[in-house]
């Protein structure tokens, strides 16, 4: 007989383990995990914001936005959604997503966020913490707002309340 993690040995049977059916897939809380913390995101672009960390506030604005266009994605029956940049998830979506399309200009800007905010091979010759700017991260964080405004309306969240 085994040991509790030792090998088997020549011979030994072990019991059969239960076989469980993945858990139904289900859309809407999907969507609404999606939207959450794409709300949570924008709280963390303000807070850094705030501080004056203002490349940070610049990507998590940037992350809001990309979280908050796909939890429409989800709403809208999606199960993986690989895509970061937000003009091209607004382009996926814009047609079932009434007002989406407004906010593109928005989401040009904001991709411009995604390596140059925190990688300094995104900036030659300059460091993300020093090359953003309060203007820059206040745009930004107003825009991901936009966006998380926008999905919550969508996929019908207005709740800021844990799972």
């Amino acid at each position: 007989m085994r040991e509790a993690g030792g090998e088997l040995e020549p011979g030994e049977v072990t019991e059969p383990r239960e076989v469980r059916e993945p858990a139904a897939w289900d859309n809407a809380a999907e969507a609404r995990r999606w939207w959450l913390q794409a709300d949570n995101d924008v709280g963390f672009a303000r807070f850094a914001l705030r501080e004056g960390y203002c490349h940070q506030a610049c990507f998590a604005a940037q992350q809001a936005a990309e979280k908050a266009v796909k939890s429409i994605g989800y709403h809208l029956g999606d199960r993986t959604i690989p895509e970061h940049s937000v003009v091209a998830l607004v382009d996926r979506y814009a047609a079932q997503a009434p007002g989406l399309a407004d906010l593109r200009e928005s989401a040009n800007v904001l991709d411009l966020y995604y390596v140059p905010s925190r990688y300094p091979h995104g900036l030659p010759g300059g460091v993300p913490f020093r090359s953003f700017s309060e203007s820059q991260a206040r745009e930004a964080v107003d825009s991901a707002e936009a966006f998380v405004r926008r999905a919550g309306e969508r996929i019908g969240e207005d709740a800021r309340d844990d799972l």
